[in-house]
């Protein structure tokens, strides 16, 4: 196991295209970190970085202390698992898990035990003498993860594994990867576009967009505090209602716009350098079509989309689109066309700079660039 530790990490190519615009983070030992983004954001480039496959144009990676930046991939003793399988078709998957040891002259019983314990771990023991060819998708993908398991490395790096499998097969593999971390307690870097993956895998989370770091902490962290309006509305499914509104100071403050009024704890009175006009932030599940709580909307229902248990409900507040997630039971007989009212508590409205797009919260500074 080992601790990471990124300091101004800059990726440029041909002197002019930056990717990455120094990253830093530490990384802690054992820790299961995730890097999410939208596609062209730099956590693959960060991630090929760290494994030696890119050169780091400036900044500094330590792993364990050590400084790494100029180190071969090969004596990092770092694995990586990449999307592609990369399996070798005429190897049997014993003898695809056994390679890189073979190459390195590692003795013949150390390397049969290294695999069987691979395998094991993996639920691959009755597989060892098939070829790739005779395995599902998903079988295949463990066998590359064994590939790295066997290695027994310092670090374990993910490159979008499973985004080459279908939905069911996703939700087993994370599952299994979540298993596979706790038993192995190895610092694992794994990259993603897909945030309901980082949400469910990750004990820390680096949202990353235009090759900046956007905000670094736990899933829960990312969705209750979101550092700015970018990390709102990547992290949630559906993503976050964003609307146009006044702010309003006084003994009750409140935001307000075409259609709504939404009061805000007392403490937002206090707030120095508040803008006239915020984007107002609300997640779907908060709105509540039964009007418990304080503030209020007046919405006109266009879409209903059943998923079961909850529904979506696709909403024209004024001439903004929203979505509310409820529980179906809540909304029978409720039809498109129709009027609906809902209500907020004041501790769930998220309040943005209108320009700078950070976060207003009492007892932190306005940021407006």
């Amino acid at each position: 196991m080992a601790e990471l530790r990124l300091k101004f990490i800059e990726k440029v190519y041909d002197r002019k295209v930056r990717v990455l615009a120094g990253i830093t983070m530490d990384i802690a030992d054992g820790e299961f970190l995730v890097l999410v983004g939208p596609s062209g954001c730099g956590k693959s480039t960060l991630l090929r970085c760290i494994a030696g496959l890119e050169e780091i144009s400036d900044g500094e990676l330590y792993i364990d202390g050590k400084l790494v930046n100029r180190l071969p991939p090969k004596d990092r003793d770092i694995a990586m698992v990449f999307q592609s399988y990369a399996l070798y078709p005429h190897m049997k998957v014993r003898d695809n898990m056994a390679f890189s040891l073979s190459v390195r002259g590692m003795p013949k019983d150390e390397i049969e035990k290294r695999v069987a314990q691979a395998a094991e771990q993996l639920g691959l023991t009755n597989l060892l003498d098939r070829f790739p060819r005779q395995l599902s998708g998903g079988q295949r993908q463990r066998v590359a993860m064994g590939r790295a398991i066997v290695r027994d490395p310092k670090v374990f790096l993910f490159d979008e594994p499973l985004s080459n499998l279908d939905a069911a097969l996703r939700v087993q593999m994370r599952i299994e990867l979540k298993k596979l971390h706790q038993r192995l307690k190895t610092t694992m870097i794994y990259v993603t576009h897909d945030q309901i993956e980082a949400m469910t895998l990750a004990d820390r989370i680096a949202v990353l967009n235009g090759g900046l770091l956007q905000q670094l902490g736990t899933p829960a962290e990312l969705y209750e505090s979101p550092a700015n309006r970018f990390v709102a509305g990547f992290i949630g499914s559906p993503s976050m209602n964003f609307l146009h509104g006044v702010f309003k100071r006084g003994e009750r403050p409140s935001v307000a716009g075409p259609g709504f009024e939404f009061f805000l704890p007392a403490d937002y009175a206090k707030i120095e350098g508040m803008p006239d006009e915020v984007t107002v932030g609300v997640r779907p599940h908060q709105l509540d079509p039964l009007g418990k709580r304080h503030g209020t909307a007046q919405a006109k229902v266009e879409v209903l989309e059943p998923i079961g248990w909850d529904t979506h409900m696709h909403c024209l507040l004024g001439d903004t689109p929203v979505v509310a997630q409820v529980p179906s039971e809540h909304i029978r007989g409720l039809k498109a066309g129709q009027d609906v009212t809902f209500s907020v508590f004041e501790s769930d409205v998220h309040l943005f700079h209108p320009q700078s797009g950070y976060a207003i919260r009492p007892g932190q500074p306005v940021r407006a660039e």
